[in-house]
């Protein structure tokens, strides 16, 4: 189990060295001139047809709904493994960073939110500093090296674990539009047999994939975002072989997570993170839309985590874990509000039908406010290493 977890933190520290290299790229290239070329290749048409029936979407659109479907899927394997048997499985264990988690999802909304009241357009964006990037965070406290409490670590990824879970709830309720009984109807379908296969013991991967698939085709179809078939389809894999044999969740999560670190992730950021900044001034920067999503990653997130991890422990319901200190508690508190992917997933989500072109404003606040969380998480647990010592 220990060993598990410590190939997690190898790969997501990896992963999110990748994911920086991959958004300096895409930033460089979009204020180049090869700008037009960037911009042509994330628009270039894809379309998938079976007789009449089709898929046609820009590859943008493909790597957002498709791709990162996959992420959710990997998403939900580590959740259910995690409430089933790990981090999460107890009481003693969850409620930290649950009230961490909870904390830095209520307070950058309500951040955004009243930085953006009265333009209901920009209120949609309400979610976007409430996520926080895992890989990123952990690649930060990888700079740190053994300075940093193993403690520490896993309430990080608990926290980014509930935060990841939040951020499922919040698309499924408030990111679906113009919905499809019809295809709704085929997804909901493909549960039952999903279910039979989990209660009669099959552990071959195929039959899942196959029925998730068709499960995501339906979710695409029906207005409700596809990549929730992931996370649903996720459930269904068993936990263990009734053979004894090795895990199906834990092999395909295992075999997922390379793919998703080193190629699904770094692609997703390099589509996502071309901002064109000649344009650029202070007072763009101030636009309530770029200014709330830094506010909201950057201040609301490190008050929101670290003021309820405090309620929690001051209430008695739990205690800061071994070895970490305040402070070390605070820089982590800090880290949460590096939003990075997930900011840029639902900010997408959230302007793609609004008919407004918001995706910069957002794009640009997400940037800043992740920069400045890293650099301030960093410096701050630096400053509570040396002091330890």
């Amino acid at each position: 189990m220990l060993d598990a977890f410590r190939d997690f933190l190898k790969l997501e520290a990896a992963s999110g060295i990748l994911l920086v290299v991959a958004s300096i790229v895409a930033i460089v290239v979009a204020n180049s001139p090869l700008a037009a070329l960037y911009a042509a290749f994330i628009d270039i048409p894809v379309e998938i047809r079976v007789g009449t029936f089709g898929i046609a979407k820009p590859l943008l659109l493909w790597i957002n709904d498709g791709f990162m479907a996959v992420f959710f899927l990997l998403v939900g394997l580590e959740l259910k493994r995690e409430i089933l048997e790990g981090e999460l499985s107890n009481r003693s264990q969850f409620l930290l960073p649950g009230m961490g988690a909870i904390g830095g999802m209520l307070l950058p909304a309500l951040l955004y939110a009243w930085i953006n009241r009265g333009d209901p357009v920009a209120l949609q964006g309400w979610a976007i500093p409430a996520a926080t990037d895992i890989a990123f965070a952990l690649a930060i406290l990888t700079l740190l090296g053994s300075r940093i409490p193993p403690a520490l670590r896993v309430l990080l990824v608990s926290i980014a674990i509930f935060d990841d879970l939040g951020a499922i709830v919040i698309i499924a309720l408030f990111y679906t539009n113009g919905l499809s009984m019809t295809a709704l109807a085929v997804a909901a379908a493909c549960l039952p047999v999903l279910a039979v296969m989990n209660r009669r013991g099959v552990v071959e991967r195929a039959p899942y994939l196959l029925f998730g698939a068709i499960m995501w085709v339906a979710v695409l179809k029906s207005g409700v975002h596809a990549t929730l078939a992931g996370v649903v389809l996720a459930m269904f894999i068993p936990l263990r072989d009734p053979s004894g044999g090795p895990s199906p969740l834990r092999s395909l999560e295992h075999d997922l997570h390379t793919v998703v670190a080193f190629g699904i992730l770094p692609v997703f950021a390099f589509a996502n993170a071309g901002v064109a900044l000649s344009a650029v001034s202070a007072e763009y920067l101030l636009h309530p839309v770029p200014f709330g999503t830094f506010a909201g990653l950057f201040l609301g997130k490190q008050a929101g985590v670290f003021l309820f991890c405090w309620l929690a422990i001051a209430a008695g319901w739990a205690r800061l874990p071994q070895g970490v200190g305040w402070l070390q508690l605070y820089g982590a508190a800090l880290l949460c509000g590096v939003g990075f992917t997930m900011s840029l997933f639902i900010g997408s989500l959230a302007f793609e039908n609004s008919g407004v072109n918001l995706l910069f404003d957002e794009r640009l606040g997400i940037l800043a406010g992740s920069i400045a969380s890293a650099v301030g998480g960093y410096l701050v647990l630096r400053a509570a290493s040396a002091s330890v010592r």
